[in-house]
């Protein structure tokens, strides 16, 4: 029988991992297509994007994103919690207010 890690043993692996790297983490063709995709509903006419502002604009969100999870995981963590819930996003959204023009509706 094939050997099993204990569970969490893996995903603690992954997270020090990424914990580690400097680079993106979400790949940046299926960015860019939500990027434009967002774009040509918000506005009239089709926007054009150079490389490099869509690498500003996926390096800002990701590094929002990642302090985003971060304060949920404390949240979490003074609910006495180890699993992040949509109550700790919810928390963490309205205690940070409309930061990056996000607002907590």
């Amino acid at each position: 029988e094939p050997h099993r890690y204990r569970p969490g043993t893996v995903a603690l692996r992954e997270i020090r991992k990424y914990q580690k790297t400097t680079g993106l983490l979400i790949r940046k063709l299926p960015f860019s297509r939500l990027v434009r995709e967002i774009s040509n509903t918000m506005l009239r006419e089709p926007f054009r994007w150079t490389a490099e502002a869509l690498l500003a604009l996926q390096e800002a969100s990701e590094d929002m994103l990642v302090h985003l999870l971060e304060d949920c995981n404390l949240c979490a963590i003074h609910a006495k919690r180890v699993t992040i819930m949509p109550k700790d996003m919810q928390l963490a959204r309205r205690i940070r207010g409309p930061v990056y023009g996000i607002s907590s509706n």
